[in-house]
């Protein structure tokens, strides 16, 4: 098996454990030092249009270090189809970094990798696809409690390979 495969899976499999054994210390449900510094989160996006559908899941959890410093795992699943086109599924994960320059502002480094799994429809007469896509994205947002909304830049960003329309992604975090 591809070392890269194997690393893949560890994070896969490392972020899993996070999201589902997240356990109390005490029996007085009071949360260990480090599972009080754990917040849970993520995304959901939906687009539709003439003929187009495209739906994402994208959990994601992250490790408040202090203040203004955090870091974090994601996953990622989106389904898109354009009528007598094609459909995908893209699916992959993330490790985030998030800064708070003041409580309001927030900036954010992420590395994602993507696999798509393109389907053409027949008559459009293009070979289906399989590829994977990595981006290192640069965000700036503005934070209230907890949710962030703002843009973030792809600087690896390739017409013929990214997932995403642009190299300007809009986004909209929320972590409890």
């Amino acid at each position: 098996m591809p070392m890269k495969c194997v690393h893949q899976r560890k994070i896969v499999l490392v972020f899993l454990v996070l999201l589902l054994f997240k356990i109390d210390a005490t029996a007085q449900e009071q949360k260990s030092p480090f599972w009080a510094h754990v917040r849970l989160g993520g995304g959901i996006g939906l687009s539709f249009g003439s003929g187009f559908f495209s739906g994402t899941l994208a959990p994601s959890a992250i490790y408040d270090f202090n203040d203004r410093f955090s870091m974090g795992l994601g996953l990622s699943g989106t389904y898109n189809t354009s009528k007598d086109f094609y459909s995908a599924s893209i699916i992959g994960g993330s490790i985030l970094g998030l800064y708070n320059v003041i409580p309001q502002l927030q900036i954010s480094v992420e590395l994602e990798e993507l696999y798509t799994f393109r389907k053409y429809d027949a008559s459009v007469l293009l070979s289906d696809e399989r590829y994977s896509n990595t981006a290192l994205f640069f965000g700036l947002g503005f934070r209230q409690n907890n949710i962030t909304f703002g843009m973030r830049y792809d600087v690896l960003y390739s017409d013929f390979k990214s997932v995403y329309a642009s190299a300007f992604v809009p986004f909209v975090r929320v972590y409890f």
